[in-house]
């Protein structure tokens, strides 16, 4: 009896720990904090975005335009969460961050480090034809209870170098690669400031799934960014989360058109999938 009781316990402790795991992953630009935005600025929308990710608790969240000032808030308020990520002018607290938030209390970090979308990837500055600095922060995290690891990826492509755009597809793709000698699940998050017919989002796809594409649920507006506009259908999709063409399997996508009174949270909406893991 005992011998039997025990297996038991064993089969439900694996099929648990199978059952958990899972992911939920969020891509949130977050409209960086600008004065001129008036009636939709920082302030005003701040704590309307924060109860929003509280609402939905997804285990990781990539931030795009997040300045100093933000990251404070959002690390002070979101009390459930830790982050990864420096700012992209100076490697530590300068400039925009493309951060990721993780749920403290289910995952680990393992390693982490941010590259910058240039020749010079190790250090801060612009890449080819861009206008801007740019990143992309990335974590190996474990799952506290199930020991399950999964790399993420979160970046901020350009918004006007053509090549820089193509550049930073290859080099985020090579890194995945780099890193991932152990073939574990992983994700890439973020504002590619593209449509999915753009040449860059096609490299990218050539190796990678839209999440979008190979969801079995997909719910929401079809695009992302909204630019404040709540009188227009949202339409242009530039956020993406993207997975591996093999062992993960996108159950719900959805881009989320929360709004209060007729105001978005930011300029873009958020994206956010449940994924479930192989292995």
């Amino acid at each position: 009896m005992k011998k039997i009781l025990l297996g038991l316990c064993l089969s439900i402790a694996f099929l648990s720990a199978k059952a958990q795991n899972t992911a939920r992953v969020m891509t949130y630009n977050l409209r960086l904090d600008v004065a001129s935005d008036g009636e939709n600025r920082w302030d005003k929308r701040k704590e309307l975005l924060a109860n929003q990710v509280r609402f939905y608790e997804p285990d990781f969240m990539g931030v795009q335009e997040a300045l100093p000032q933000q990251m404070h808030y959002l690390d002070s308020t979101l009390v459930a969460y830790d982050f990864i990520g420096v700012g992209r002018d100076d490697g530590k607290e300068k400039g925009e961050f493309s951060a990721i938030f993780y749920n403290k209390s289910k995952y680990k970090v393992i390693q982490q480090s941010t590259f910058w979308l240039s020749q010079t990837p190790d250090k801060p500055g612009l890449g080819w034809d861009a206008a801007c600095n740019r990143v992309c922060t990335y974590g190996l995290f474990e799952n506290l209870k199930t020991k399950q690891k999964i790399w993420v990826f979160n970046t901020h492509f350009d918004h006007v170098g053509k090549v820089a755009r193509m550049e930073s597809s290859k080099l985020i793709l090579a890194k995945i690669k780099e890193l991932n000698k152990q073939n574990l699940p992983f994700v890439l998050t973020g504002d590619f400031n593209l449509t999915e017919d753009n040449e860059s989002i096609q490299r990218i796809v050539t190796e990678l799934n839209d999440s979008k594409k190979v969801a079995k649920l997909v719910y929401g507006p079809d695009g992302t960014w909204n630019a404040f506009d709540f009188s227009k259908p949202v339409t242009e999709r530039i956020d993406y989360i993207f997975v591996p063409k093999k062992g993960v399997t996108v159950n719900k996508y959805a881009t989320l058109s929360d709004n209060k009174n007729g105001r978005y949270y930011s300029d873009h909406l958020a994206v956010l999938t449940d994924l479930t893991f192989d292995k």
